[in-house]
């Protein structure tokens, strides 16, 4: 299962060399690199060329590094992933994903990086559970924007099953999910409830379309002072309490459980590597 920070994941067009270049200062626990959506038809072959020089320079620390390819149904994808096999990155973000076949044909193309898949058709939800269960998959980032124009939806609370279901199939497979873009860049407002549904839903972080979103989405789904805090005692109030032979403890009013634990020290854990990543 992927362990690095996984809070803030935003699209960098594969056409746009100021904008790879300005990445490499962003606070973004994830790159996706895009070959897709965000590059124009004509430009597809150049962002490729960008993308491919861009790695190989590096600089980008220890940041997660996706490639989003162009599906394997167009005139660029097969292309696409057969250079990303070449490129520096950590792994390569499918688009449409509606079956495990359609991983299956991008493994074949990419052998050696392990795969992510875009959640954004109505079949692909339908089919999370084995999609999730691929032995390359390392998490899904949803697509909000495609699945709602496939569902004729108009709000995102119209997308609170298929979002539910991506969660459900990710966690018993034990891989990340990363939930869909916010359109409006700039309303932080907006943005932030936005956050902090999709983390109280339990996704690992948000991908996001401008930098100006990457502060929110950081302080919403990394831990805060207070969660640290919380962690430390319930450990040192469980361990008192197991010493002296008993299996629960008592925390301002509350029982701590095992599985209080099992949370406070996966918190403690994605703390570090958060001051991990950002030492780097």
């Amino acid at each position: 299962m992927q362990t690095r920070p996984t809070r803030s994941a935003l699209y960098i067009p594969g056409s746009k060399p100021r904008a790879l270049d300005k990445a490499r200062g962003l606070t973004c626990d994830v790159i996706l690199f895009d070959l897709e959506d965000a590059v124009a038809p004509d430009a597809k072959i150049e962002a490729r060329s960008n993308l491919h020089d861009a790695l190989a320079q590096g600089g980008y620390g220890g940041r997660l590094k996706l490639v989003r390819i162009n599906g394997l149904d167009t005139d660029w994808g097969a292309d696409d992933a057969r250079a990303a096999a070449k490129m520096p990155c950590d792994g390569v973000l499918v688009p449409k994903v509606s079956s495990p076949a359609d991983l299956d044909a991008v493994a074949d193309l990419v052998p050696d990086l392990p795969l992510w898949a875009m959640m954004e058709t109505p079949l692909g939800i339908l089919n999370a559970q084995t999609i999730a269960a691929h032995p390359r998959l390392e998490g899904f980032v949803i697509g909000t924007n495609d699945l709602a124009k496939d569902m004729g939806s108009r709000t995102r609370a119209a997308l609170t099953t298929a979002l539910q279901h991506c969660l459900l199939a990710a966690r018993a497979a034990g891989i990340v999910a990363i939930d869909g873009v916010y359109n409006a860049y700039q309303d932080q407002d907006g943005l932030q409830r936005e956050c902090i549904e999709g983390r109280d839903m339990g996704f690992d972080g948000k991908s996001l379309i401008h930098p100006a979103q990457l502060d929110t989405a950081n302080a919403v789904f990394g831990p805060t002072a207070e969660d640290i805090d919380l962690a430390h005692r319930q450990i040192a109030a469980f361990d008192a309490a197991v010493a002296e032979g008993q299996g629960v403890a008592v925390l301002d009013g509350r029982i701590v459980e095992n599985l209080h634990i099992v949370t406070a020290r996966a918190t403690l854990a994605k703390a570090d590597a958060i001051a991990a990543l950002e030492r780097t």
